[in-house]
């Protein structure tokens, strides 16, 4: 199995903006040691380490912590892409093969167009010409700009990371559905992760199968599973349940398991 999204980070870690004391169940430093614990009966060979803060630090940070943990496998950084610098430190990330993808924190800006910017230009070159992927960390409101991007840099690979956080707490689908069908169209890959923490307390992962549904119909075998623990806790499900969950759901979309849990995001990652 292949956990194509998870985190780890610490506290002490200069520029550490978040988890935040009113996020307790996950206020605290999380590390290889706690994942084994978590996904002790999960027969995991490998793990995609994805940034959480929107800094060099923690990119650095990840990189020097996998690099004798022969569990992680990539590792998705941050760079300013806005920076005329962004190119320079672009290449110096893509010297270090664990560094497999870039993913700015989208969700948190404002300007829901930002990622079309003509000061990005530079940065998105130089990570094609580095063969780095693009995790789009977004909204719903993020994807028809996400599928102009996609159309205007057809040659950088780029999976949507929590499926775009639909607004499950309310069992919403539309513009959802049909604003990321388009990207599935265009090729880009998904991940069936984070969908819990977007439920309300208490609701069924059952309650998700519509979504899943969708998923499964618009990505197909470019959809990959990740537990995005451990913020997945602060929706009250632990590591395994979680997996159980997606497993059941994956069998009633008819999904190849194979693919969802492991070759999709080796194949991504180009692990």
């Amino acid at each position: 199995m292949i956990d194509s999204h998870l985190h780890f980070w610490s506290l002490a870690t200069p520029g550490n903006m978040w988890p935040t004391p009113d996020e307790a169940a996950i206020h605290r430093d999380f590390g290889p040691a706690d994942l084994h614990a978590a996904a002790r009966d999960v027969p995991l060979d490998g793990v995609v380490l994805v940034q959480s803060q929107p800094n060099d630090t923690d990119t650095d940070w990840m990189l020097t912590l996998a690099a004798d943990k022969p569990l992680v496998r990539a590792v998705v950084g941050w760079v300013d892409l806005a920076d005329p610098a962004a190119p320079g430190r672009i290449a110096a990330l893509a010297a270090n093969p664990l560094l497999r993808g870039l993913r700015p924190m989208l969700q948190g800006i404002e300007d829901s167009d930002w990622l079309l910017g003509d000061a990005l230009t530079p940065a998105i070159r130089a990570m094609i010409d580095h063969g780095l992927r693009f995790d789009a960390l977004v909204q719903p409101r993020h994807l028809p700009m996400l599928a102009r991007f996609a159309a205007r840099w057809p040659d950088l690979p780029i999976v949507i990371d929590h499926a775009a956080k639909p607004p499950a707490a309310r069992g919403t689908l539309d513009p959802w559905r049909s604003d990321i069908a388009r990207l599935g169209q265009a090729g880009a890959y998904c991940k069936l992760s984070g969908l819990r923490t977007e439920q309300a307390p208490g609701q069924s992962s059952d309650d998700l199968f519509a979504y899943v549904d969708h998923l499964a119909a618009t990505f197909g075998d470019r959809l990959m599973w990740g537990s995005d623990w451990p913020v997945l806790t602060l929706s009250g499900d632990g590591y395994g349940r979680w997996l159980a969950d997606a497993w059941r759901l994956a069998q009633r979309c008819a999904l190849d398991e194979e693919r969802l849990f492991s070759t999709c995001a080796s194949e991504f990652y180009g692990l």
